[in-house]
């Protein structure tokens, strides 16, 4: 009995980020059908749909009705939808403090200044770091 390979499945989110990629990319709103071309036409558009339909549950994307289907556009950038998803996981956890150090001690040492930086644009300073002056230079 010869044997058969098993069918490659893709990594989790895989095609979801790959429809995201197309619509981010698009000058409006996609159908279905045509987010399935700008794919290459090797996904079923009942899949792109159930896709669209997932994301649009997600909140990643709105729809809006077009004739008796619907057109999807992205919510939101990238980033903004990177920025989303690390708050969500956030909001799941119990000892918020923990994660977020967890998190910090992960970083390399460019993402952790790109942070401190941050957090002292936004005016919350960094315990340990340079505090914004208020009115200028202090000298």
């Amino acid at each position: 009995m010869a044997e058969t390979s098993p069918v490659r499945r893709r990594p989790a989110g895989e095609l979801e980020a790959s429809v995201l990629a197309v619509l981010w990319a698009a000058g409006g709103p996609l159908s279905p059908a045509e987010v399935q071309s700008a794919l290459g036409g090797r996904l079923a558009r009942t899949t792109v749909t159930t896709i669209l339909t997932r994301l649009h549950d997600k909140g990643a994307v709105s729809r809006s009705r077009v004739g008796r289907g619907f057109a999807y556009s992205p919510i939101e950038d990238s980033a903004g939808l990177t920025a989303r998803r690390m708050r969500n996981e956030l909001d799941k956890q119990h000892d918020r403090g923990t994660a977020l150090a967890r998190f910090v001690s992960q970083l390399s040492s460019e993402d952790q200044e790109s942070l401190r930086n941050l957090l002292g644009e936004a005016g919350g300073g960094v315990r340990g770091g340079p505090q914004p002056v208020a009115g200028g230079d202090a000298s």
